[in-house]
């Protein structure tokens, strides 16, 4: 038991410091989904598979190690949300650390939406807020949102308040389903977003904000939600629901996010 402590290295520690960052990253990712289960369910085995490498019990060792080899493509496919959203994670704190990039020199071209365009969008959820309109407007930044985009009617128009009000009148043959808007253009309606399975959500709130919620877990997104229960604006990013915000709020949140 000495001699383990007499060759404990420098970079021992670093290496468990690694691997704690790591498995406390993914416990973050999968906290509030059924996948926590399967997750405990892989570290209980990886503990085991530790403990019986140290022990040298070979043939236990070997069907573990077997069991390992096959199931990373398992494990894979399994959490393939979870993996999209943690390389989605890095990728965009290392864009937000960046002082210097070629966009920044072209800002103004990566933004979703002009100044313009932003109070169309504020007004058009003031007037629903007020009128009790369901609304669910997606607001692409890094990622152009392509394949949810094709899953509802292309629309390519300017963004104005009244179009984004026809489009989510209760009668009207797109009001089902979100608005996608990029690089100041209303992109496509009637597009189908993904709903989160996160546990953790409110069982009031319904598939409109589970929605709003999905599409921002799975992409750097952000997105407005209008009630059409009790007319409240909310906004989710980073699969985080805001509730309850004015829309001279909503107007500087996406001032400060739409670039």
């Amino acid at each position: 038991m000495l001699s383990l402590f007499i060759h404990f290295r420098f970079l021992d520690l670093i290496d468990i410091l690694l691997v704690t960052v790591i498995f406390y990253e993914i416990y973050n990712l999968v906290k509030g989904t059924v996948a926590l289960n399967i997750f405990i369910g892989i570290f209980i085995i990886f503990i085991v598979f530790l403990v019986v490498k140290a022990l040298k019990m070979e043939l236990l060792g070997s069907i573990l190690g077997q069991l390992f080899g096959v199931g990373a493509i398992a494990i894979i496919i399994v959490f393939q949300q979870e993996v999209r959203r943690f390389l989605l994670m890095l990728g965009s704190r290392n864009r937000s650390n960046r002082k210097f990039s070629f966009e920044s020199l072209f800002s103004s071209q990566f933004k979703f939406a002009s100044e313009s365009g932003l109070h169309a969008i504020v007004d058009a959820c003031r007037q629903m807020s007020l009128s009790r309109t369901g609304a669910l407007i997606v607001l692409a930044r890094e990622s152009e949102l392509r394949e949810y985009i094709e899953s509802g009617e292309i629309i390519d128009a300017d963004i104005t308040v009244e179009l984004l009000k026809n489009i989510f009148f209760k009668n009207a043959p797109l009001h089902d389903g979100a608005v996608i808007i990029g690089l100041n253009r209303i992109k496509a309606a009637r597009c189908i977003l993904p709903v989160s399975q996160n546990l953790g959500i409110s069982p009031v709130l319904g598939l409109r904000h589970r929605a709003a919620i999905g599409i921002s877990e799975q992409t750097d997104a952000y997105v407005i939600v209008v009630s059409e229960e009790t007319g409240r604006i909310s906004t989710a990013t980073n699969g985080k629901l805001t509730e309850e915000i004015s829309a001279d709020e909503l107007f500087r949140i996406l001032e400060t996010n739409g670039e």
